[in-house]
């Protein structure tokens, strides 16, 4: 029997934040016959500038298979909002459910540097694609 590859997570580096996410989909969550497929996310933030940044906000673009966007604002992540010095990280895990079997993530964190600048940190855009679906590149 073959051993599964895990996918490499999908990473993005804005003025030394860099921005790691790992999805995975859920099925105990997802009922395709309700039209409702569920992922989860692992998201690590690495701090290798060398000012300290504070996560505001975040922004996402959600788009699912047939090409419906959703955008989701809010403050901070998962109820917080971290500070990260110079060589720190910060991981957390999110979920997003779709009314398709696939769709694609992407967006970026509102931060702060302690000089008082605004930054804007890009997410890497990512697939949300079912585990033993072809993929299928365009």
């Amino acid at each position: 029997m073959g051993q599964r590859l895990e996918p490499a997570p999908y990473e993005a580096e804005t003025r030394g934040i860099v921005v790691r996410v790992k999805p995975y989909f859920l099925p105990d969550q997802s009922d395709p016959t309700e039209r409702q497929w569920v992922w989860a996310y692992d998201v690590q933030i690495a701090n290798r500038g060398t000012v300290t940044v504070q996560l505001m906000a975040r922004h996402w673009v959600i788009t699912d298979a047939l090409g419906r966007v959703e955008e989701v604002e809010g403050d901070g992540v998962v109820g917080e909002q971290p500070t990260l010095r110079p060589g720190e990280q910060f991981a957390y895990t999110s979920g997003c459910p779709l009314s398709t079997p696939s769709g694609v993530m992407e967006g970026d964190y509102h931060m702060v540097t302690e000089l008082g600048d605004r930054l804007r940190v890009r997410i890497p855009a990512f697939s949300l694609d079912l585990p033993d679906a072809p993929r299928v590149v365009n």
